[in-house]
């Protein structure tokens, strides 16, 4: 069975870090691509990084220049690290996963809370 574990969210002040990760299991991790998605309160689910399988990376303009995303394969792990947060960038994260030609993620995580207080 297919499983995605996110952990490392928290509480943190503007301007500061947090590191996500991800733990996948049941799925053969190198060939999907991971992405992390956020829902705030009252608004529509974004995409936020997402790294194919060869390592490209995309990012929301919102993000850009602060958040990274990263895998290591022979973890079966993606990690989000996230600097300079800002109290908008409040969520719950999540982690997702698809196979490279898949229009849609169809595997998610649990959640993980990530709350920046101003």
């Amino acid at each position: 069975q297919v499983q995605l574990v996110e952990s490392g969210g928290g509480l943190v002040q503007a301007g500061g870090s947090l590191r996500l990760s991800c733990a996948a299991s049941g799925l053969t991790f190198g060939s999907y691509t991971m992405g992390w998605y956020r829902q705030a309160p009252g608004k529509e689910r974004e995409l936020v990084a997402e790294i194919s399988s060869g390592g490209t990376t995309y990012y929301a303009d919102s993000v850009k220049g602060r958040f990274s995303v990263s895998r290591d394969n022979a973890k079966n792990t993606v990690n989000l690290q996230m600097n300079s947060l800002k109290p908008e960038d409040t969520a719950v994260y999540y982690c997702a996963a698809k196979l490279a030609l898949s229009t849609r993620y169809h595997y998610w995580g649990q959640g993980t809370q990530v709350t920046v207080t101003s």
